[in-house]
């Protein structure tokens, strides 16, 4: 895996982990400042070709 996929991924996991955390604080601001950012980081990996589904829930599932 290149630097770029692998920064990205990890990006992806931090901002769902953010995002999970607004959610359950009720932060509903925060949530979407996440959710906003989350919605580009996956439109940056389709445009480079780059596969969020599985990796991305393993990943949080296991830093969870």
């Amino acid at each position: 895996m290149d630097a770029f996929t692998a920064g990205l991924l990890q990006r992806i996991r931090a901002t769902e982990s953010d995002l999970t955390r607004a959610r359950e604080t009720g932060d509903d601001f925060l949530a979407d400042v996440e959710q906003g950012e989350l919605d580009d980081l996956h439109r940056l990996a389709a445009e480079h070709g780059v596969e969020v589904g599985a990796q991305s829930v393993e990943a949080g599932v296991s830093a969870g």
